[in-house]
């Protein structure tokens, strides 16, 4: 299939498809005779890999580390595990420091009085007072 079909069957768009096979976590593609991209469904099911790993929000070089897994059927599934659970703490991190900005910002807007007044907690916080 070509480049579009490729990209309607596995959810990823024609442009990452190219940046993928660019930064190498994904084959160069076979060319056909007029020099048009073509794909399988090896391709396809790599890009859906891809893809749910970004959905995740797995970084590009977790991606290659957990594609090199993927692809080693004899992997110990630890190392998954390893990566899940690194990749788990992060998250729980920036939830942490989601929710502390957003508690802090809803009790500046609390403060705030939202009229005609110039005095503006949000303001003064962000300008570092």
């Amino acid at each position: 299939m070509n480049i579009g079909q490729a990209a309607s069957a596995s959810g990823v768009s024609a442009k990452m498809i190219r940046y993928y096979e660019e930064i190498d976590l994904l084959p160069a593609s076979v060319r056909s005779a007029n020099g048009y991209r073509t794909y399988g469904e090896g391709d396809i099911h790599r890009l859906r890999f891809i893809r749910r790993a970004r959905d995740f929000g797995f970084s590009l070089e977790e991606i290659r580390k957990l594609l090199q897994l993927w692809s080693d059927r004899s992997r110990p599934s630890h190392e998954v595990k390893k990566i899940a659970l690194r990749h788990v703490a992060e998250l729980e991190a920036k939830i942490g420091n989601l929710t502390e900005l957003r508690n802090t910002l809803r009790d500046l807007a609390r403060r705030c009085h939202g009229d005609g007044r110039p005095e503006c907690p949000i303001l003064h916080r962000l300008e570092g007072r």
